[in-house]
């Protein structure tokens, strides 16, 4: 992550993140109501730090089921305080008494927030967004650092890709790597499905880093890939549409996009198209094992904007509380503010 560009310039000021579990809070939001009947139990818990997978099998074993029949809507920070749905599939049997329900051996546990009924499986992926509350300890107001909020309020912040994709320590890009070049056979289907998204979410971080340092993250070119505000559909810009296009992104109507590249060519086309080439053609391992998966071609947004952004100085550093949708990392808007000490 470190060699990817900043959109502001590296940050000047460095902070302490995670310090304590309450400095990073996490509340998922559905986007859409729990129906109060049907097969599944839908539960909203908070955890603190706990593993979402460990705290989802722990429930389906105290419930009396297999794993396989517990589902969540996202994966949570383990260093943090979540508020998350988990899903039990229960059908034709009476909603559990949860009051009794506890974790061993985890230092701060679970708690049960709400039980209800519900008509269908909670899917991963199936969220609205995520809202945040974030500590930066020892961060200090400076006119930089100020600048820095106003435009990550006014222009977003690059869409990457964060840590925790890629697995402790780069893990599952390097056994995707592995995997490209015939070292190892990957036959367990999580393990590929997170060595494939590692892959191309690495194709995607570099060719978001090379716009930025070509500074063309809020210029339309010819056969980019634009994003209408609030959807998934998308449209490629033409050499005649440019100026109106370029208006409508200034407006925020439109996103710029990047490729998550799949086995078919990519779906930008002219300028946009040998740009994004130029990135991924340094990459052919990766390309390669792309197209043997046959992997669907998709898009993501160039930038992210976050929601609902508001920021303040306290004696203990810098809180910031805003609103993500779904697939954006908080972590990704840290970075454009301060290096964390870590890094």
């Amino acid at each position: 992550m470190s060699e990817l560009q900043y959109l502001y310039g590296k940050p000047q000021q460095t902070a302490r993140l995670k310090a304590e579990f309450s400095d990073f809070i996490v509340k998922e939001e559905l986007g859409y109501a729990i129906s109060g009947e049907g097969e599944f139990v839908a539960l909203k818990v908070r955890k603190t730090n706990a593993n979402t997978l460990f705290v989802g099998e722990k429930l389906a074993a105290f419930v009396g089921i297999s794993a396989k029949n517990m589902s969540y809507a996202g994966l949570k920070d383990r260093h943090a305080v979540t508020e998350q749905w988990f899903c039990l599939h229960l059908p034709g049997k009476a909603t559990p008494d949860f009051s009794q329900f506890a974790l061993e051996g985890v230092e701060e546990g679970v708690e049960i927030l709400h039980v209800s009924r519900h008509n269908r499986k909670i899917r991963i992926g199936s969220l609205q967004g995520n809202r945040f509350e974030i500590l930066l300890r020892d961060l200090q107001q400076s006119a930089d650092l100020i600048q820095r909020l106003q435009q990550i309020e006014k222009c977003g912040f690059p869409n990457y890709f964060m840590e925790q994709r890629f697995g402790r320590d780069g893990h599952n890009l390097t056994q995707a790597l592995r995997w490209a070049q015939g070292e190892i056979q990957v036959k367990d289907r999580k393990k590929r499905s997170f060595y494939l998204s590692a892959a191309r979410s690495e194709l995607f971080n570099l060719i978001v880093s090379q716009r930025i340092e070509d500074q063309l993250t809020t210029t339309v070119l010819d056969g980019d890939v634009l994003q209408l505000q609030g959807s998934h559909s998308w449209f490629v810009a033409t050499a005649a549409e440019l100026p109106l296009l370029q208006l409508r992104l200034q407006q925020q109507d439109l996103a710029l996009t990047a490729a998550l590249v799949g086995s078919k060519q990519l779906d930008s086309q002219a300028e946009a198209a040998e740009r994004e080439r130029a990135v991924v053609e340094q990459h052919p391992e990766l390309l390669a094992l792309m197209q043997q998966e046959r992997l669907q071609n998709a898009r993501r947004a160039l930038l992210a904007q976050a929601q609902d952004f508001t920021w303040q100085f306290a004696a203990d550093g810098l809180r910031l509380s805003f609103y993500l949708d779904s697939g954006s990392y908080a972590t990704a808007l840290v970075r454009e503010v301060a290096q964390l000490e870590h890094e």
